[in-house]
């Protein structure tokens, strides 16, 4: 996982250009795309170019290969897949003369192509404003070869490669946007999160305390949402005015199983240790199935970086809050009180509510 996130699309401009120029060390082996080939782009004979992408939590891979033959090449491709941001990205002359149609059309050859060579396919989707930005960071010209080989191999995303594997290019666009908002969601809240907590020994500690207690509150919401897939929400901020950080994710339990989530999970937990390592503030909701009383949601505030069960008022004031935030008012919710989480285990040098003091940072 980066230490430094990729801000982008609602995250604002700004501060992923900052990220950029601050980029430091990341754990080793961090991020997609280290070690592969990335190609150049659609257009001009030339195959599809972008940057590393991610469907590692659903396993993606393509076929299997012979035993003892040396693992695929990996090549990272971006595909500009909306229309807003071809017609930006065209502006620097990336696509000749090419329409988006028939863009996606060829690049949907030219993957299916690579893959049939061997190699395995990393997507990425391509931004205009993200690219531009990325290529003022760092000193390149969008409109040449090398920056747009730069931004395929640049390994700032968060999470596990979005393996291509055959698909057609309409089917798998939808699936690619979901992983890439999840992605920059978790780039951003692990950029927080590991500068609150700060790189030394106590830092390890208390990073290794915050996930350990993320992974224990998960695990008993889902114990306390019982049978059924639910939606869990969560906005929180820093302790002042810091930036508002959101996630949502389905949490699924059959028989008392608790199926494995996808990128969504990964960037819901993440975004909830970076508000509990910082000490922040916020709302976690858990929306159950709609049964025959209604739709029951119960709710957890979010203070000083610590989680406690809200009553049923608090719970209808959050949802009547997000309405007014745009967040449409669940049809026929019922607020209902939270139930106990797991205490942090707070010791003199992990305590969440200490983590601004202790060198860390607000979320802004």
């Amino acid at each position: 996982m980066s230490v430094q996130g990729r801000m982008a699309g609602a995250f604002g401009r700004s501060a992923r250009v900052r990220l950029l120029a601050g980029r430091g060390a990341r754990p080793a082996g961090s991020g997609p795309g280290r070690g592969g080939a990335a190609s150049g782009g659609p257009g001009n004979g030339r195959p599809p170019g972008g940057g590393g992408g991610n469907a590692g939590a659903w396993g993606r891979r393509p076929g299997g290969r012979a035993r003892g033959a040396p693992p695929p090449l990996p090549v990272a491709v971006a595909v500009a897949v909306g229309a807003a941001d071809f017609a930006g990205l065209a502006r620097h002359g990336l696509f000749g003369e090419l329409a988006h149609r028939e863009y996606l059309r060829r690049t949907e050859e030219q993957l299916r192509a690579l893959r049939g060579q061997g190699l395995e396919v990393h997507l990425r989707v391509m931004e205009a404003a993200d690219y531009a930005d990325y290529c003022e960071a760092v000193g390149l010209d969008p409109g040449t070869a090398v920056a747009r080989v730069a931004y395929a191999g640049d390994p700032e995303l968060a999470g596990e490669p979005f393996v291509y594997a055959g698909e057609r290019l309409a089917e798998l666009v939808p699936l690619l946007l979901d992983d890439h908002r999840a992605r920059v969601r978790m780039s951003v809240a692990c950029d927080v999160l590991l500068s609150a907590v700060g790189a030394d020994l106590a830092g390890q500690r208390q990073l290794e305390a915050v996930m350990a207690y993320v992974t224990a509150v998960y695990v008993a919401v889902a114990e306390g949402a019982g049978e059924g897939c639910h939606l869990l929400t969560l906005r929180c901020h820093g302790p002042e005015d810091g930036e508002q950080l959101t996630a949502a994710a389905e949490l699924c339990v059959e028989a008392g199983t608790l199926f494995p989530g996808g990128r969504d999970t990964e960037a819901f937990c993440v975004t909830l240790a970076a508000g509990v390592a910082v000490g922040g503030a916020g709302a976690l909701l858990l929306h159950g199935d709609a049964g025959p009383e209604g739709l029951l949601v119960r709710g957890w505030a979010l203070a000083g970086g610590r989680l406690r069960p809200m009553g049923a008022h608090e719970v209808f004031d959050e949802l009547a809050d997000g309405a007014g935030r745009g967040v449409p008012f669940p049809s026929g919710a019922l607020p209902r009180p939270g139930f106990a989480l797991p205490e942090f285990p707070a010791t003199a040098d992990n305590d969440p509510a200490d983590g601004p003091e202790d060198g860390g940072e607000p979320l802004a």
